[in-house]
């Protein structure tokens, strides 16, 4: 293969030459490296109570690390072949990060940037395992900003968004149609109501609302947190909040 088609990575050309092979040095920084980038993440996630914690991260990145390794040993002693194990990793990793998202009883699915998250550490240590150390640096960066940062922007889009789904708790099955002529009256849009079972014998009227903001000076000067508290403030409703 020609040389510019080859991978030159910077980090582990100023480590030196012990670095690039499978050695006990090499095996022992590429597993420490995982365990300290993966206890960041999961420390991220443990501190938001989240499904997915430290322990699991760690274990999740460190046999990715293993796996890589056993493949790049197999394949140099082979001489070709497939990076199985390597596959059947992922493969794994993406059933176990499947099990951490949860459907609440509110209809809201939890879980689902942890398991992104689950799954996106499994591929750093599969990078790191590989010796790739300059791509899982960067990818470690990359994917600790996305988990850590992107919150904060996806709140601004959400608020700024014409469209949001709350969770209703009605004191009445009749209070419905009051609230529908209180939604008509601010200038709001529903584009669908759906009844929530799991509130069946609780003495409530549960559903899940889509609403669309319609009028445009409406949305110019009011925030779907402005709209919810004023909507909480109705004698007839127990209870109301965005949906995530």
């Amino acid at each position: 293969m020609s040389d510019s088609f080859l991978f030159h990575d910077p980090f582990a050309e100023y480590l030196g030459s012990w670095s690039l092979g499978i050695n006990v040095y090499s095996v022992l920084f590429r597993i420490l490296l995982v365990v300290v980038l993966a206890s960041i993440i999961g420390c991220e996630r443990s501190s938001k109570r989240h499904s997915a914690g430290l322990r699991t991260f760690i274990i999740v990145s460190m046999a990715s690390a293993v796996s890589s390794m056993i493949d790049v040993c197999i394949i140099s002693v082979v001489k070709t072949g497939l990076p199985i194990i390597s596959a059947a990793s992922v493969v794994s990793i993406a059933m176990i990060s499947g099990n951490s998202i949860l459907f609440s009883s509110r209809s809201q699915i939890k879980g689902l940037t942890t398991s992104a998250g689950l799954w996106g550490c499994g591929i750093i240590g599969l990078s790191a395992g590989a010796g790739l150390y300059t791509i899982t640096l960067i990818s470690f960066v990359s994917l600790i900003c996305c988990i850590s940062q992107l919150p904060f922007v996806e709140s601004i889009l959400k608020d700024r968004s014409n469209h949001f789904e709350v969770h209703l708790e009605l004191k009445n099955t009749y209070n419905l149609q009051d609230f529908v002529t209180t939604i008509r009256k601010l200038g709001l849009k529903i584009d669908d109501i759906e009844s929530n079972p799991a509130y069946l014998n609780s003495g409530l009227s549960v559903y899940s609302v889509s609403i669309t903001i319609s009028q445009r000076d409406f949305k110019k000067y009011k925030k779907h947190s402005d709209i919810i508290e004023a909507l909480r403030s109705l004698d007839y409703i127990h209870y109301i909040e965005e949906m995530s």
